[in-house]
């Protein structure tokens, strides 16, 4: 059965993607906030997925929510979050929907992809909404898979990885402005018999300029943009380290 983006994914994706090095990830967000005079209150994580930023950000002492538009990913995130004994807001939401209740936030993080899943049209109204829900001079630091990664990388490209609870097939077609991926996962159950589950994910390739632009345009400041945990040499990820005008 073909299901919607994260549908089966949610249940394995920390475990599946355990390299990526999450607390360092986080931790770079952390500095990143510092530099920019924000070491506490309000943080929205949006797209925040199972909840990895999320939670590491609330044990850095941040009040934050959480919004994602898949259910099982949210299910996932508050299962987490619960067994660590914290307890983030979670949020069901469209990221170009996003509503923050009680004020305005003190900075809003959207990291790992998310916004590679909204198509190029989106992204300027995306931008207006993130710059509402900030106060002035909030940070709102976001990244996307660079055009690099995305096209040479990933696109037209196959990945698989054959593990004792489950395996995955990832096919890749690459497009002018973006990438159509199917996933098939192959999970071992409890007697031991293979359940199979396909599903589909679209990202869309973002330009350095057009983002740059699209935030400006919507009221951000960009002071940095750099690669992979802040190294300038990385070319596979794009970050974007922005204020609130």
């Amino acid at each position: 059965m073909t299901q919607g983006a994260y549908a089966s994914l949610a249940e394995w994706f920390e475990y599946l993607n355990a390299d990526c090095d999450y607390e360092k990830w986080s931790q770079y967000l952390y500095e990143r906030l510092c530099g920019l005079g924000i070491a506490g209150g309000r943080g929205l994580d949006i797209g925040c997925g199972s909840g990895a930023f999320t939670r590491r950000l609330a044990r850095k002492g941040f009040s934050m929510t959480g919004y994602d538009i898949s259910a099982e990913m949210l299910a996932k995130a508050e299962a987490l979050s619960a067994k660590e004994g914290i307890f983030p807001q979670y949020v069901l939401s469209d990221a170009r929907k996003v509503h923050v209740l009680g004020g305005r936030a003190d900075f809003a993080v959207c990291v790992n992809d998310c916004l590679n899943y909204i198509p190029a049209a989106d992204v300027p109204a995306f931008f207006r909404r993130m710059a509402s829900c900030l106060r002035k001079g909030g940070a709102f630091l976001f990244d996307v898979s660079s055009p690099y990664k995305l096209r040479e990388t990933i696109g037209n490209n196959t990945f698989c990885e054959d593990r004792e609870e489950l395996a995955y097939l990832w096919f890749n077609t690459l497009f002018e402005d973006r990438v159509e991926m199917e996933i098939t996962l192959f999970v071992r159950g409890a007697d031991g018999r293979f359940s199979r589950e396909e599903e589909r994910h679209l990202q869309f390739i973002h330009e350095e300029r057009f983002l740059r632009g699209a935030a400006e345009s919507a009221g951000f400041d960009v002071h940095e943009i750099e690669g992979a945990f802040g190294d300038k040499s990385d070319r596979t990820r794009l970050n974007f380290i922005c204020t609130r005008r």
